[in-house]
């Protein structure tokens, strides 16, 4: 009984251990290169996540392109983008509107994008910000990085009546915008405030430097859309 115990277990280790095995594959999705990546929008700039560096991606392997006054991104791995003249400071709000014209086109489960705020020492390994991000299933994700990754409403984010929901394969439109008023720091989706934080929450040890700062765009792996109308206004 020992020895088939131990052999049981010892198969069990080897099969979460091989490359490319079943286990692995349900644990977590392969961000996929994309074809003529790169980014072509003059003055912009862009960083993949630490484990998508660790893994061999960079922003090559993502794609932001300008088509007429709108941006379009198609990832590959979760990036980070921005141009280092878009800041705001004080009392702002950034907001865009994101289309995603086949909704989980380029994956088998919901992936996010959405508005950055706070980015400072952007593209170097100190570097923080705060981002609001939608989901085509209904759901929103407030996160940041200062610089290791940390969670304002949970892992898997929170579901909202506002952020809107499509089956796979429909066209959806989220307009997200981030603000910073006072002492609170906020989150809209389609028109509905979806989460507010304290400031004094947000700017502390291990998240972020300062609300003032760099103001862009952030996406997750494998996901395609095209963001119009980023423009910061002051509160």
């Amino acid at each position: 009984m020992r020895r088939v115990l131990g052999s049981a277990l010892a198969l069990a280790a080897v099969v979460v251990l091989v490359p490319g095995s079943t286990v692995q594959a349900q644990a977590g999705e392969t961000s996929k290169s994309v074809a003529g990546g790169g980014i072509s929008v003059q003055g912009w700039q862009g960083k993949v996540d630490a484990n998508e560096e660790k893994a061999g991606m960079t922003v090559a392997n993502a794609k932001l392109a300008k088509e007429g006054d709108a941006l379009h991104v198609t990832t590959g791995p979760a990036v980070v983008y921005w141009n280092p003249a878009n800041k705001a400071t004080g009392n702002y709000t950034v907001k865009a509107t994101f289309k995603e014209s086949k909704f989980m086109g380029l994956n088998d489960h919901p992936h996010p994008y959405g508005i950055v705020i706070a980015g400072n020492d952007l593209g170097t390994e100190q570097q923080s910000y705060l981002y609001c991000a939608a989901y085509g299933n209904g759901n929103f994700i407030v996160r940041g990085f200062g610089p290791a990754s940390f969670q304002m409403n949970g892992g898997r984010g929170e579901a909202n009546a506002a952020v809107h929901k499509v089956a796979t394969g429909e066209p959806v439109t989220q307009e997200i915008a981030m603000s910073v008023k006072g002492d609170d720091v906020t989150c809209a989706i389609n028109g509905t405030v979806v989460g507010t934080y304290k400031k004094a929450d947000l700017v502390t040890a291990g998240k972020l430097k300062s609300t003032d700062g760099v103001y862009g765009i952030r996406f997750g792996h494998n996901t395609e859309a095209v963001v119009t109308g980023l423009t910061v206004t002051k509160n």
